[in-house]
């Protein structure tokens, strides 16, 4: 693996025992970072995920919080201040998902998404920059295609990815003088292997991908993991898209 200069770094990833999360996870632990695995609900999940990532060149831990509940989040960062005394990375990858067309949408399941989109950067940014105070710091927030292109009964989540983004780049610019660079990866429709949901949109999507495939969880860590190096510290406020191209084609 590469040397990504992340050894001894102290990072939270929202999310993180099962998919992209756990891939961004396994990224930056096999970099050599303490990693602090956050789950909402799923006990074996977590203990699965910790055991997967024992072997690494970095530390595991799962702490569980819903860091849509604002509690919660508290409570989750004032563990990593007790436990580290400070934050270099803060990934959120953490969603909800009601699945609703636009019109007749349920207006408490749209706002669930949002939740969780927003709040744990909104709420819990002053935290999370005073964690990071004195060296540099590293926020990064998983977005998806939805956020500009329409996706069938998505409505929910594709807000709350587009409002995720435009607090990023609010973020990118009030936390920039603190050392503190805050961005976005994207991607499309995900490849999870046998239980990939819909599989021959999926394998229509990964025939219009100009690199051939679709993106995998791995392919989103690694971008993950680039905007977390010293190298991108002058990239702020920007939405990577990592998808092989296929947002090229519309």
């Amino acid at each position: 693996m590469a040397d990504l200069g992340l050894e001894g770094k102290v990072a939270l990833v929202t999310g993180a025992t099962r998919g992209v999360g756990l891939a961004v996870a396994r990224k930056l632990c096999g970099a050599g970072a303490t990693v602090v695995l956050n789950y909402a609900r799923s006990e074996d999940d977590a203990r699965r995920a910790v055991e997967e990532l024992a072997p690494l060149k970095g530390e595991a831990v799962a702490l569980r919080a819903d860091v849509a509940r604002t509690g919660e989040l508290d409570r989750l960062l004032g563990q990593v201040r007790e436990r580290y005394g400070r934050l270099d990375v803060f990934v959120h990858n953490a969603a909800s998902w009601n699945p609703a067309s636009a019109v007749g949408a349920d207006p408490a399941g749209v706002h669930a998404d949002l939740s969780a989109a927003l709040d744990p950067l909104l709420h819990g940014a002053p935290a999370i920059a005073g964690l990071m105070a004195g060296a540099p710091g590293r926020i990064v927030a998983v977005s998806s295609s939805g956020a500009h292109s329409v996706i069938p009964r998505y409505v929910g989540l594709g807000v709350a990815k587009a409002a995720m983004e435009s607090l990023v780049r609010y973020l990118a610019v009030e936390l920039a003088g603190r050392d503190i660079a805050v961005n976005a990866v994207s991607t499309s429709k995900v490849d999870k292997g046998p239980s990939t949901p819909q599989p021959a949109v999926a394998a229509a999507l990964a025939a219009r991908t100009p690199a051939g495939r679709l993106t995998t969880p791995e392919d989103i860590a690694d971008t993950v993991a680039l905007l977390c190096t010293a190298e991108a510290g002058w990239i702020h406020g920007q939405v990577i898209t990592a998808d092989g191209g296929l947002d090229l084609r519309g």
